[in-house]
Parts: C-alpha cells; sequence; structure tokens
C-alpha cells in the first residue's frame, strides 16, 4: 500500500479562521486517501520553534512515498520561511518520498495520486 504524509498548518492558529471547520474538512480530505488505497497521516505545524521537531517526527515515522505540502503554507507569504523549512526537512528526513503540492484542502489525494 501506498503511503502519503500531509503537512499543513494548524487551522487553531490561524485569526479569524473557524477552526473546527477547517480541520474537520481536513480530516474528511484524510479519510478520502483510505478510500483510495493511500496509507496517509497529517501533521499540522505552527510558525514556531515546535515545527522543526513535529514535521522531523512524522517524516521519520515511516517510509513514506510521497509528502503532500498543503497550499496554507506555500501561499501566505509570511510564511515562506516555514516553506522553506519544510522542503529542506523532507529533502533531508524523508530523501525518497516524492514531493507533492495541493492547491487546497480538498484536493490533497490529487496530489498525492500524480506522484505515486
Amino acid at each position: 500500500m501506498s503511503s502519503a504524509l500531509v503537512v499543513g498548518y494548524d487551522p487553531q492558529a490561524i485569526p479569524g479562521v473557524d477552526g473546527e471547520a477547517l480541520r474537520a474538512a481536513l480530516d474528511a480530505e484524510l479519510a478520502r486517501f483510505g478510500e483510495h488505497g493511500i496509507d496517509a497521516a497529517m501533521t499540522l505545524i505552527v510558525f514556531d520553534e515546535s515545527a522543526e521537531s513535529t514535521l522531523v517526527a512524522s517524516l521519520t515515522k515511516q517510509p513514506w512515498d510521497v509528502v503532500v505540502v498543503g497550499g496554507g503554507i506555500r501561499k501566505a507569504e509570511p510564511l515562506l520561511p516555514l516553506f522553506e523549512q519544510i522542503v529542506n526537512l523532507i529533502r533531508r528526513h524523508a530523501p525518497q518520498a516524492a514531493i507533492a503540492f495541493n492547491t487546497s484542502g480538498g484536493d490533497s489525494v490529487e496530489a498525492a495520486q500524480r506522484w505515486l
């Protein structure tokens, strides 16, 4: 079975956003991976001192086939340093994994499938 790790920005850390509703949508997308025969997990991070250790723990949990980096991290210009950090951590701690990018929380499966 193929495996995918989805890395996203923790919706609870976004001011002015209904974090619970967004988290429910992310969980629904995660469940969709199983419907496509893909073993998947999600790691939600914030831009603080915990980001690196949280991501490294997830990246080294198992040998992922693909890591999907969410649009919430890539699209916000203030998060550019976090995005760079994530890409470099993936290269270092999961070099066997392809790196994919979704356009929203609702197309992570399709992003992963492009590389599986």
